[in-house]
């Protein structure tokens, strides 16, 4: 294996507050998730100082400490030449991570393929997984992640503080505001506080809001609570995800000695080892179709996660990392009983972690680590005594994850909801995108509601309400509705139960992430509020083109890419609904196609009314209206008078007339040339000439 090293910053790295110390700094993040990262990595690139407080000495949440490196990539993930014939995109970019992902998470992405290659070959999937287009070990995965990071601790930029938990909020009331947050380092005991002018909720368990009082809601809500039609009347808190202690194991080439059984074996109801299986059963159209463990089908290459060859046959000395939910379960030697209850993995629907008492969390994770611990020790007795547990991969002795991974936490209530009706299929016929929210920061996809249940009543089911499309992450779903200096982020933004199902994937925590360290970085440089951003709408558009420039997708276009020179003007002036989206069938922006006249001149009005409102924005009321203003609402009423055909396209030559005609702002010589051939005005020549005038614009 071919890796950088062993996951973990160099001691002189982290800061160990003494007793009783205060920090202070420009932005807090709390937390060890996936999303505390993206939001590290944002603010750093932004340009701010961070202060990075986190319960482990690895970063990155799911791909490290919680032993998922194996990423949960939606569809439009999947590698082109893996998409079948007849469900291709021909005009889809042939690399998916160029306009579905931010540029920094495909460096990452790639940096991951560089540092495990197989067989002295860098290729697309190291790990070979099935479920995932992307799978690596935990400590490459570890190793990458730092390697971004690590220019900014080099500077000072970065303070990186391990082994704390937030114990403590400090809040100011009228208007309600955090000013900081008090932690208990789990090593020394000591307490300290690092004080901020913004902090970030990015704890896996949203325990920044349980400690501040702050308007949240856990588990499966009512229908009262979220508008959503699916949901009963009732509420149901205790109706949450199943937690799972991943483990990563090694199919090696001789027995080895079991773990042991953990206390309670066959004897409690989370360690039954008559639930467990190694098989998969599936049923075909007229059949069931079984697939044993080490089947290229199978549990195992479901998230291997390191291969020595480029095949799906598993092999010895292949890894993997055991992440089964439930499955139908073999009856005999034969095909499952429909009826009968599920084969499990290493799932714990048991109990819960949020809203309980921190004595009950504790206990749960104790019992979910033994259920892995049961499960690996019932693998190895039962048919796979070559099943070796990596904990040099873990960072533990026995293989087992340092931390459970979380699909749900507690939830704020921010100044949006994502609801199910903005992001399932059903509520979006015939279409290719889910809501798009003007106020997009990010964009996701997973094509499913891919919810764990726990064993609680009452869990909602969804029926044709669980496929799910390409959706947005809007602005205003990362703001709390009464505390400032806050911005939510992992799984605490503004998702319900439903919709958290989606939203909880590795690339979209990632993107709420990101999107939460650029927007605390940008309020700061701009010295507003993050409510002020939210609220007026220059400065949201200010922040979208902020997002854009940094190479991070804000709408979903599968052919233009974030390294597109027009990228930004593309995705903003969409986002804004300057250009709004031409086919809802498809994901294509189609920058060479015509735009006809229709499209060109409401566009070109638009960005009219944008000047004409800038200029009288900046007056007192009374005043009269300037001369500039009222010449761009000249313009405006002119374009009547352009008597071109609106369902057809618009030539260069004649757009350059109308321009001059307009007596606009003038364009680039080099642009001018262009406009004098006699071709049509393009989408990606139309969005060229609209961004030019627009960012003219004061205040823009």
């Amino acid at each position: 294996m071919n890796m950088m090293g062993n996951g973990i910053f160099e001691e002189h790295f982290f800061l160990r507050p003494t007793a009783d110390q205060e920090l202070v700094t420009s932005i807090l993040i709390v937390g060890g998730s996936t999303a505390a990262y993206g939001a590290t990595l944002g603010a750093l690139q932004a340009g701010s100082q961070v202060c990075l407080v986190q319960p482990q000495l690895v970063l990155g949440g799911q791909f490290t400490a919680q032993g998922l490196p194996a990423s949960d990539d939606g569809k439009l993930l999947t590698p082109y030449e893996l998409i079948p014939s007849h469900r291709r995109d021909p005009n889809q970019l042939r690399d998916s991570e160029c306009f579905a992902l931010s540029r920094s998470q495909r460096q990452f992405r790639q940096c991951q393929r560089q540092q495990q290659p197989v067989n002295n070959q860098i290729i697309q999937n190291p790990g070979g997984s099935w479920v995932s287009h992307l799978s690596v070990t935990p400590t490459v995965a570890a190793d990458c992640l730092n390697a971004a990071i690590r220019p900014y601790l080099e500077q000072g930029l970065l303070t990186l503080i391990p082994w704390s938990t937030p114990i403590k909020i400090l809040m100011e009331e009228s208007p309600r505001r955090i000013m900081g947050v008090q932690f208990k380092d789990a090593q020394t005991h000591h307490h300290f506080t690092v004080r901020a002018q913004i902090t970030i909720e990015a704890t896996d368990l949203g325990d920044l809001l349980e400690l501040g009082n702050i308007p949240s809601r856990v588990g499966q809500e009512s229908r009262s609570q979220t508008q959503e039609a699916a949901l009963p009347e009732d509420s149901h808190p205790e109706c949450q995800q199943a937690i799972t202690f991943c483990a990563v194991v090694e199919r090696s080439s001789q027995h080895t000695s079991p773990l042991s059984a953990p206390s309670g074996y066959d004897h409690q109801p989370w360690l039954q080892s008559c639930d467990f299986t190694d098989e998969f059963w599936i049923h075909q159209p007229d059949q069931w179709q079984k697939y044993d463990f080490y089947d290229p089908d199978g549990m195992f290459r479901y998230r291997r996660v390191y291969r020595s060859q480029d095949s799906d046959a598993v092999q010895p000395g292949d890894i993997t990392v055991l992440n089964w939910a439930t499955s139908p379960l073999g009856i005999n030697g034969g095909p499952p009983d429909p009826s009968a209850p599920l084969g499990c993995g290493n799932d714990y629907p048991f109990g819960c972690l949020v809203g309980v008492s921190p004595e009950k969390r504790q206990e749960q994770v104790i019992r979910a680590r033994d259920r892995t611990q049961a499960y690996i020790h019932y693998l190895q007795t039962h048919g796979h005594p070559e099943l070796k547990p990596r904990g040099d991969l873990t960072w533990t002795e026995d293989g087992i994850a340092l931390e459970p991974y979380i699909r749900e936490a507690r939830r704020g209530i921010a100044l949006t909801t994502i609801r199910h009706e903005d992001v399932a299929a059903k509520f979006f016929p015939n279409q290719m995108r889910a809501r798009t929210f003007t106020d997009s920061v990010g964009i996701g996809q997973y094509h499913y509601l891919d919810v764990h249940p726990n064993h609680a009543p009452g869990h909602v089911e969804l029926g044709d309400g669980h496929d799910a499309l390409p959706f947005t992450l809007p602005l205003s779903a990362l703001i709390p509705i009464d505390t400032e200096g806050l911005i939510l982020s992992a799984k605490s933004i503004g998702t319900t139960h439903i919709t958290n199902a989606a939203y909880r994937m590795h690339p979209m925590e990632w993107a709420i992430g990101e999107a939460g360290g650029h927007l605390a970085a940008f309020a700061l440089m701009e010295g507003v509020t993050i409510q002020n951003i939210t609220e007026q709408q220059t400065l949201r558009i200010q922040f979208q083109t902020h997002l854009t420039h940094q190479g991070i997708p804000i709408i979903w276009f599968n052919d233009v890419s974030h390294d597109d020179p027009d990228f930004a003007a593309i995705q903003v002036l969409t986002a804004t609904g300057i250009l709004p989206l031409q086919n809802l069938q498809t994901l294509n922006f189609m920058p060479d196609q015509a735009v006809i006249w229709r499209r060109f001149r409401r566009a070109l009005a638009q960005v009219l009314q944008w000047s004409l409102e800038s200029d009288i924005s900046n007056l007192a009321s009374l005043e009269p209206i300037p001369s500039a203003a009222r010449a761009r609402l000249a313009r405006e009423n002119s374009l009547d008078r352009f008597q071109f055909d609106s369902e057809h396209p618009i030539s260069l030559s004649q757009g350059k007339r109308l321009l001059e005609q307009l007596s606009l702002d003038p364009l680039p010589a080099t642009f001018n040339a262009s406009l004098a051939e006699n071709k049509p005005i393009t989408n990606r020549i139309a969005a060229q000439i609209l961004w030019h005038l627009w960012t003219s614009i004061p205040h823009l």
